[in-house]
């Protein structure tokens, strides 16, 4: 048995035609889903990159506990169930944050990597010299990025593609042995929305404004015409990755290992690119844009094809399915339940609520018809914690501020393996990354997909917090959560 994940970064659901989306081109992608059982209520986890992959790689959702940061020493992770089945395994990737602080044992976990360099600051071009700088933009321009920039001088070049290619590259050698598990990851279409002018042309775009292919994060804060650009942008940077995904689907037609074979095409989270008025992610209410993201799962030999499922499913659920799928035992510790009895019909569901958010954030409920973002109470965003056993997170290390205030200890009820317990808040004191979620929300999705509508219902918002409540307990959210969230009494 082998199983290929395919995981492209901010891919976004209403971009695919699979998923009745209009405007973008992706024939490839079309055609996996045409060969595919497709998820109609999938749901990220943990957010942003780094946490939703660890909700991946040990189908737990951690984002109450941690944020940013590591897998963990005593993490139970997808390659090394695997290794202990004696089954190999290999990525590729161009995700560079995995070799950044707050990235690690990810990659080395599998029993080969293969890391393919220059996305967006990856610190890989080296010149002294500050590279040339455009005279005027809008949203982000940053000098590594513009140096690596510089190696990209054919099609070819581009991370993505070479990341693809490399991945076809290992198929050719090892396609036909009897098993293994490869992660194919390409960090597009996530920003900045790098393509070759031609991908860009095939939408018709005119703009004529300052370059303007990397947004910031928050209110929309550019010309109409400058955000329908970005968005032809984005659509091109799909375009470009879904062509070279088409040569890794080649690949694996002609080698013949179809029949058995499990793919899985997925993603870690979307982007807004102006929906609600903003661009980005991680700064404010994670709305379905986010949230609610595609999964595709090509069964060996194609069964199921063309199968629309509307059970509730997360991304903590693909550790089980895989191992499941490859005869290898599911650790205790996984949260997540296999998708096997879904994909093959003997089940129609597997839970009621998929639970997702940002640590320190709103945390946000959904079971499928509603969607509940409890915001926390106070400003001050007090009580939080985060606990880890590393103290690094996004390229940087944690409670270096007021290390006289981390406590260490036996925190975490799934293991006896001590950890830090850091303050992320302080009693009296404003969180700032907090001011753009103060609000609780609730939205019925089946009248306001898009969610532009809040509605107010006390009984319905007394039902979401009962399932918020029991979604927290089953994923064993600190205690202190239940207080931020004003959900003591309740």
């Amino acid at each position: 048995m082998k199983t290929i994940l395919i995981l492209l970064d901010t891919l976004n659901r209403r971009a695919l035609s699979a998923y009745g989306g209009t405007g973008v081109s992706t024939p490839n992608i079309d055609r996996l889903a045409a060969q595919s059982v497709v998820f109609e209520q999938h749901w990220s986890g943990s957010l942003p990159c780094m946490p939703a992959r660890r909700d991946i790689m040990t189908g737990r959702a951690a984002f109450l506990e941690k944020g940013w940061g590591g897998i963990e020493p005593f993490d139970r992770t997808l390659p090394v169930a695997l290794r202990e089945a004696g089954i190999y395994s290999h990525i590729v990737t161009d995700h560079y944050h995995y070799f950044a602080t707050g990235g690690e044992n990810y990659c080395q976990a599998y029993s080969t990597w293969d890391f393919h360099r220059g996305q967006e600051d990856d610190p890989w071009v080296s010149t002294v010299a500050e590279p040339p700088m455009p005279p005027a933009y809008l949203g982000q321009v940053r000098a590594q990025c513009e140096r690596n920039r510089t190696r990209f001088a054919r099609e070819a070049d581009y991370p993505g593609p070479r990341t693809i290619q490399a991945a076809c590259d290992w198929l050719e050698r090892n396609g036909r042995e009897h098993s293994f598990f490869l992660t194919v990851e390409a960090f597009d279409p996530h920003e900045p929305f790098d393509c070759p002018d031609a991908y860009l042309d095939l939408y018709g775009d005119d703009y004529a404004g300052p370059p303007y292919d990397w947004p910031r994060y928050g209110t929309v804060d550019v010309p109409l015409e400058a955000l329908a650009h970005l968005r032809l942008r984005y659509a091109a940077t799909l375009t470009m990755i879904d062509a070279w995904l088409g040569k890794l689907l080649c690949t694996m037609e002609r080698l013949g290992i179809d029949d058995d074979t499990l793919v899985i095409f997925t993603t870690d989270h979307g982007f807004l690119l102006g929906e609600h008025e903003l661009t980005g992610k991680n700064v404010m209410h994670v709305y379905n844009e986010i949230a609610h993201i595609p999964l595709m799962i090509r069964l060996p030999g194609g069964t199921g094809a063309g199968r629309r499922v509307g059970a509730l499913t997360q991304n903590i659920d693909l550790m089980p399915t895989i191992l499941d799928y490859m005869g290898a035992a599911i650790p205790d510790s996984v949260q997540g339940t296999s998708l096997r009895g879904v994909l093959e019909g003997t089940q129609d569901r597997i839970r009621d609520t998929a639970l997702y958010g940002y640590h320190g954030m709103a945390v946000n409920v959904t079971d499928g018809r509603y969607a509940y973002m409890r915001a926390p109470v106070s400003p001050d965003n007090h009580p939080c914690f985060t606990y880890t056993a590393m103290p690094t997170t996004f390229r940087s290390y944690l409670g270096g501020s007021a290390p006289e205030r981390i406590e260490a200890g036996r925190f975490l009820p799934y293991t006896p393996y001590p950890v830090f317990k850091i303050p992320e808040s302080t009693e009296g004191q404003t969180y700032a990354r907090n001011r753009c979620v103060m609000d609780t929300r609730l939205y019925d999705l089946a009248q306001d997909e898009a969610q532009e509508h809040p509605i107010r219902d006390e009984a319905l918002e007394a039902r979401m917090i009962g399932l918020l409540k029991d979604a927290m307990r089953r994923a064993g959210a600190p205690e202190e959560q239940y207080a931020r969230l004003g959900l003591n009494g309740k």
